[in-house]
């Protein structure tokens, strides 16, 4: 199963373009931290390069700019090439996102805390949440 799930920054405005045929393809590339941090103290990061397609690819164009948090899911591809100097052949791959989704909110937009809490508690008390607890003190499921 090749599936990629990652949260990053892009590292550049995403560049759109069309196919000869008239598709839609976004090219862009995100610094992702690794989980261990290096000797230094910080985060090593890795640079990886992605590529969207038709809506996916209008949205990320529209949506996302240079150093915005981005979570992308999707599969690896790779691909082949020969280097003309050496005549070794060469690989790389790219992350073909067929998800994209907004990590961050964007700047002055209002927060609806108080509609999602009412919300809740409103759950809560039609489900009868608030009158026993999912655990009990000793760590026991009440059923």
């Amino acid at each position: 199963m090749n599936v990629v799930c990652l949260v990053g920054r892009l590292i550049a405005d995403p560049e759109i373009r069309k196919t000869t045929s008239g598709t839609d393809v976004c090219s862009f590339a995100i610094s992702v931290n690794r989980s261990t941090k290096g000797d230094d103290g910080y985060f090593k990061t890795d640079l990886i390069r992605c590529t969207a397609w038709k809506n996916t690819a209008a949205f990320v164009a529209k949506y996302f700019h240079k150093g915005n948090n981005i979570g992308i899911n999707g599969a690896i591809q790779v691909d082949s090439y020969t280097d003309k100097e050496t005549g070794k052949k060469l690989y790389s791959f790219t992350v073909v996102a067929q998800n994209v989704y907004f990590v961050e909110k964007a700047a002055g937009a209002a927060t609806p805390a108080s509609k999602a809490d009412s919300v809740t508690s409103g759950f809560k008390d039609f489900v009868g949440m608030n009158e026993a607890p999912i655990m009990s003190d000793e760590g026991d499921l009440p059923f």
